[in-house]
């Protein structure tokens, strides 16, 4: 009988501790429009407060219902003046953020990260390329100049749209004698401030909020997760009390435990903030006292769960004992939210793009369409430098005397060689033009991708890489990390980089 080689059993082992109950299962990997995208490696267990802004940030909106009330308003408003604007309409696909408007010249365009001008429009005719051409070739946007507005915010849609409206009326002469391109652009959005401030749009949306709201159930979870991490939470926004009291317990209060509200889960709420003016002024600072909006003076002691009016980011970092990299701000508007906490205050900074979801995704569908317009142009690319060099070793096999090394191919085989190279580069072009204009008008059909300008990196790509350490979708993107994340940015990529390969770390 064969020997068994289970080792025989010793003395009786002590029992050990209990094993530890199973951890929960890990969220999946969060799909590509899901994720939380870093350029500026950015570690979350260092980050000791968090403050969002809440339109279009905590509180998504439906884009069409918003901007097409505020577009009424506007319209209204521009009616009562005698404007001719009772056949305008709101059109969402007119405009998409990032886009610039040029005040000099009554043009809204796409520029690259550069600052070249790759689409233009004026008013709401396209101009071709030609005529873009000759428009732009000397002319780099730069946003420090007041000749140029930039669209930093989905808020900024229905203004645009107006805007380019009106251009064409003007241009007809419809408009009152003497108006400009840069001073009409003055009168629309004086008239979008207004209706922003007035109580009339507001209302409505408080009044229905169903129609005007996406809830994101995910949301409060985020925030929950970060305030239990020991996460000071902040609210700062731009409007009043009323308006964010109503909105916050809607989008909020049904997915917090029982018993509490959107107050109990943010350390410090500020309303009426008067961004980008709360980063770099020292405004006076009130407390809201009860649901009326009564205010009463306060001082450097804030406490916690209270709302408070104005004020400024000097009093929150005093209030909380953080500064600078301490604090991570979380936004939509691209200067207020982005540009004004990381440039004054040295804040962490980061944009909510929720049009990246539908970009991805378009992108995504048209797959297997750029894989055949890379291939088609890497042809091009080789069929090009046949014709170039073919035409380089005519040129030197003609020269008086010829120079350097040539072929001794017949200048007659040459000039046979470049007209059928030139016949297939006309015919793959006919091929690849198709494909170029679908890729140019993904996810809008005038202006394309938000992140993209041609081949390039867009304007808004350029500004978000600048001064947004991250960028994501929208604030539950956060449920598919944890609050204790390390998030580490690629490694840039250079032109002379091997495609497909990964550079060496320095």
């Amino acid at each position: 009988m064969a020997r068994s080689t289970r080792p025989s059993p010793g003395p009786a082992a002590s029992p050990g501790p209990e094993p530890s109950p199973p951890l929960p299962a890990p969220p999946s990997a969060a799909p590509r429009d899901r994720g939380l995208y870093c350029n500026r490696t950015l570690n979350l267990r260092s980050v000791r407060a968090i403050g969002y802004d809440m339109d279009y940030t905590l509180i998504h909106y439906r884009v069409d219902a918003w901007e097409g009330r505020a577009y009424a308003h506007v319209q209204q408003m521009l009616r009562s003046r005698g404007w001719p604007v009772d056949h305008l309409a709101f059109d969402p696909d007119a405009v998409i953020r990032g886009l610039i408007i040029d005040r000099e010249l009554g043009n809204v365009v796409k520029a690259n990260r550069h600052g070249y001008v790759n689409q233009a429009a004026h008013g709401t005719r396209m101009l071709d390329f030609d005529t873009q051409r000759r428009t732009y070739a000397d002319t780099l946007v730069d946003l420090s100049d007041p000749r140029w507005s930039f669209l930093n915010t989905l808020f900024s849609l229905s203004e645009t749209t107006l805007y380019a409206q009106l251009v064409d009326l003007l241009d007809d002469g419809a408009l009152p004698h003497g108006i400009g391109y840069a001073e009409l652009h003055d009168v629309v959005r004086r008239s979008i401030d207004a209706a922003h401030v007035e109580g009339a749009l507001k209302a409505e949306v408080i009044a229905d909020p169903d129609r005007f709201v996406e809830l994101d159930p995910d949301t409060p979870l985020a925030l929950l997760d970060q305030r239990a991490a020991g996460k000071r939470l902040l609210l700062v926004t731009n409007s009043e009390w009323h308006y964010t009291r109503a909105m916050m317990a809607y989008a909020f209060d049904r997915f917090l435990p029982a018993g509490t509200t959107w107050r109990d889960v943010f350390d410090i709420a500020i309303v009426a903030a008067r961004k980008p003016a709360f980063f770099r002024e020292r405004m006076p600072l009130f407390e809201v006292v009860d649901d009326t909006g009564l205010l009463r003076p306060v001082g450097t002691d804030l406490g916690r769960n209270r709302v408070f009016l104005g004020g400024n980011a000097g009093l929150i970092e005093a209030a909380l004992g953080v500064s600078g990299g301490d604090i991570l701000y979380v936004g939509d508007h691209m200067f207020g939210d982005v540009h004004a906490p990381k440039g004054i205050q040295r804040w962490r900074t980061a944009l909510v793009l929720r049009e990246l979801e539908a970009d991805l995704a378009a992108e995504a569908a048209f797959a297997p369409r750029q894989a055949e317009l890379s291939a088609l142009m890497d042809v091009k690319t080789r069929l090009e430098l046949d014709y170039s060099q073919a035409r380089l070793d005519l040129t030197r096999t003609q020269a008086t005397p010829p120079y350097g090394p040539s072929s001794g191919t017949p200048p007659e085989a040459l000039q046979a060689r470049m007209a059928a190279l030139r016949a297939e580069l006309v015919a793959l072009d006919e091929r690849i033009a198709p494909l170029a204009i679908a890729a140019g008008q993904l996810n809008n059909p005038r202006w394309g991708l938000v992140m993209r300008s041609g081949n390039d990196k867009s304007y808004l790509a350029h500004q978000i890489e600048r001064h947004a350490d991250m960028y994501l979708s929208r604030v539950s993107n956060f449920l598919f990390e944890t609050p204790y994340v390390y998030l580490r940015a690629r490694r840039g990529s250079l032109p002379h980089d091997r495609p497909g390969v990964a550079p060496p770390l320095g």
